[in-house]
């Protein structure tokens, strides 16, 4: 199954859509107004320090300041091993102090609330290899699983390292097949790529951006182009250009697989992406046999909930709930690429008895989740029959780059009825009566509101009249949403 990759560029953002098979797998957002800062690595200043918390806010020249954790803080025992025990590790405030410059490096971008997350332990990504200059380690992949393939890799590493380097590797998934001078030319890259880094931070005055990561599209053409892609098209001739350039520095074996998409048709247009991006954006995703799933997204984690929907099948009733279950695992793999969700997920599989097919479909989840280049863990059916899994969150979501809660309901996904918000003025009327020695009250409410005082409630207003002794009109105002209103006391 070959992949095909789609890049939209404007001046204003910069799109990114992975096909398999025709279909849409990934969606990737990335603005110029706010782009992504993960990798980024800056000089930082320490703005406060937690040792409750054991953690540590750094001014990185951001909105907010950025988070710093004692287990992400490097120290040298560190390549000794010593930091094994955790006992051993020095806490934050005998490490860091209020004012003290630090070069950081970001783990993840600000979500929500929260600031950036931050790293000391610094690395550079190249094609091949992510080059750690603090620590001589060679590690590899957790991707690449055969035993003797990593031992084979390690020592090719280790023969190609020239004498004086005192940096450390990790040969990452592309690196399985790729040459002695593939892998040369990256070492080489990434130990230049470093020095330049080091040079800039010396004397550098916090806060201060030392180096920032590629933009999404060479990023893609780094990290996403494999063995299986068969085409990268780009619709932008300048970026088609600028990644030409690029490839042919970095990685001239890619240059055959870059095309200039100039078709008259705009390219996501051309292949569904901008009705793929929409879908992605619903709460409800219908399956094929007819069955649903519901996704939810909160702040403190994702929930799936899987239905048969219109889907009757055709034997019984748990060959039904199979089979939807079946494809509702290959389809929620996609969603989570698709909406890049993150964090805690639980899916709500429909129930099954037989423990032969919850194993099916938990297998068939797993062999989904595996095409999936962010870091997960999948947990077994609870006892109440959910599956629940965690997915690295290192970028907003596909909804929070695109969306903001709704200003009517404020995101809650509902909004008080008109009659709730009547009788809620008719509360707040008598509260004021009795304060206040007003002539008349006007009401400023919505249209649907108004009309039902003037209708179904005029009782109930016309009770509280006679109750309060003052009368009460009604005005209708446009521009409030149904639960909005206004008390004039007249």
């Amino acid at each position: 199954m070959s992949d095909e990759i789609l890049v939209n560029v404007t001046p204003q953002e910069t799109r990114v859509a992975v096909l398999a098979a025709g279909q849409v797998q990934e969606l990737l957002i990335e603005r110029a107004a706010s782009r992504g800062l993960v990798g980024n690595i800056y000089m930082g200043k320490v703005a406060r320090v937690l040792p409750g918390m054991q953690s540590a806010f750094v001014e990185i020249g951001l909105e907010r300041a950025a988070f710093l954790h004692v287990a992400d803080i490097w120290q040298q025992r560190k390549a000794d091993g010593e930091s094994a025990n955790p006992e051993s590790a020095k806490p934050i405030e005998k490490m860091l102090a209020e004012g003290q410059p630090v070069l950081v490096q970001v783990l993840k971008d600000p979500i929500g609330t929260k600031g950036a997350r931050l790293s000391t332990q610094l690395s550079v990504a190249g094609r091949l290899l992510v080059y750690l200059p603090q620590d001589p380690h060679i590690g590899i992949s957790q991707r690449i699983e055969d035993e003797a393939g990593r031992a084979v890799l390690r020592e090719k590493l280790k023969e190609l390292l020239p004498a004086d380097e005192k940096g450390g590797f990790i040969l990452r998934t592309l690196a399985e097949g790729a040459g002695d001078e593939e892998l040369r030319a990256d070492i080489e890259y990434l130990r230049h790529l470093w020095r330049d880094i080091h040079e800039r931070s010396l004397g550098a005055q916090p806060p201060k951006l030392v180096y920032q990561d590629l933009s999404l599209a060479q990023r893609v053409l780094r990290d996403m182009v494999s063995d299986v892609t068969s085409a990268v098209r780009v619709d932008s001739r300048e970026n088609h250009q600028k990644l030409a350039a690029f490839a042919q520095a970095y990685m001239p074996k890619l240059l055959g697989r870059l095309e200039h998409y100039t078709g008259e048709r705009p390219l996501f247009d051309l292949y569904n992406v901008e009705q793929e991006i929409e879908k992605a954006l619903a709460r409800r995703v219908d399956l094929k046999s007819g069955g649903t799933l519901v996704i939810d997204q909160t702040e403190a984690m994702t929930t799936i909930d899987v239905n048969t929907g219109g889907f009757v099948g055709h034997r019984n009733f748990d060959d039904t709930v199979f089979k939807t279950n079946l494809e509702a695992a290959q389809s929620i793999a996609r969603q989570l690429r698709l909406r890049n969700l993150g964090g805690i997920v639980v899916v709500d599989f429909i129930d099954m008895d037989s423990e032969q097919h919850r194993s099916a479909v938990l297998e068939e989840f797993r062999r989904a989740l595996a095409r999936d280049r962010t870091r997960m863990t999948v947990s077994g059916f609870t006892a109440l029959g959910l599956v629940e899994m965690t997915r690295k969150r290192t970028r907003e979501s596909l909804a929070h780059v695109l969306c903001e809660p709704c200003p009517t309901c404020d995101g809650r996904g509902e909004v008080k009825t008109a009659r709730t918000v009547c009788y809620e003025i008719l509360r707040e009327i008598l509260r004021e009566a009795r304060a206040f020695n007003a002539r008349e009250f006007r009401v400023l409410a919505s249209q649907a509101v108004c009309d039902l005082f003037h209708e179904e409630e005029s009782g109930a207003l016309a009770m509280l009249c006679d109750f309060i002794g003052k009368p009460v009109s009604m005005q209708v105002e446009t521009g409030y949403t149904q639960e909005q209103f206004d008390i004039v006391l007249m």
